[in-house]
């Protein structure tokens, strides 16, 4: 995947067709969604921001601005007047939250370990600096098998909170979110939602997922066994199945919006 830069933006533009709109989570980067890319690029056009968790101003360091972010992002480069959001963890809150104020711009969503009812983040407990077991063992946490979180992963996120400039924008972004909570607006999303959740997600446990599906007038809820937080790299193979179906089922609602 390369990465392009345009009006002060860093992001992944891969392939042709209907645009994927792809939102990666609080310690999440662009290779979070390196297995969707790989398999939908073919059919679809697939953009990743980056987003700047660990850069943006403190006093806009939160749900909106990152929002404001994605909606800025969204007109620099021009994007088609709809498109389908797939959002992670605090990707799917931000999701959520631009579908709710740019409604006729999002034709379905899907959400996966999404933030904006309930999490366990770990934004709330830190910095713990200098402490490299500390990290090792909440990054594992965020997945079924620990071995999805490589050294160079652990590796990632020690470097982040070893900076006391990055981690006030990580508490403040996580404070934001768990006081950000969504559930008596996501009545007023119409387009089809398609959640995909780890039946082993600690951070976002099933029942946030079922609450999802029951206040989602138009959700879909999907499982994978022996996942965490991350089903996208997880469980890339299920996960892109279930997105498949999705798109397919959705294809003409979504034609006809557009």
């Amino acid at each position: 995947m390369e990465t392009k830069q345009e009006q002060g933006y860093e992001f992944v533009d891969e392939g042709q067709g209907p645009v994927l709109l792809l939102l990666h989570g609080l310690f999440g980067a662009l290779s979070n969604w390196q297995g969707v890319v790989d398999e939908f690029a073919a059919r679809y056009r697939v953009i990743i921001p980056l987003l700047p968790v660990y850069d943006m101003p403190l006093t806009q360091a939160g749900v909106p601005g990152l929002v404001a972010y994605v909606e800025g992002f969204i007109t620099a480069i021009g994007l088609p007047p709809t498109f389908t959001v797939l959002g992670n963890s605090l990707g799917g809150h931000i999701a959520l939250v631009y579908a709710l104020k740019n409604p006729s711009r999002v034709t379905r969503m899907v959400l996966t370990g999404s933030s904006g009812l309930f999490e366990d983040s770990m934004g709330g407990s830190f910095p713990k600096r200098g402490n490299y077991s500390y990290v090792q063992e909440r990054v594992g946490y965020t997945f079924y098998d620990p071995a999805v979180a490589t050294k160079e992963l652990i590796d990632e996120v020690f470097t982040i909170t070893n900076s006391n400039a990055k981690c006030l924008r990580i508490i403040a972004i996580a404070r934001s979110a768990q006081r950000h909570n969504l559930s008596k607006e996501l009545s007023k999303i119409k387009v089809p939602v398609l959640l995909v959740w780890g039946l082993n997600d600690t951070i976002t446990p099933p029942p946030v997922a079922h609450e999802f599906a029951t206040l989602l007038p138009r959700a879909e809820l999907r499982f994978l066994d022996h996942c965490g937080h991350a089903p996208m790299m997880e469980r890339p193979a299920g996960f892109n199945t279930y997105l498949h179906q999705f798109l397919r089922t959705t294809e003409t609602a979504a034609a006809i919006a557009a």
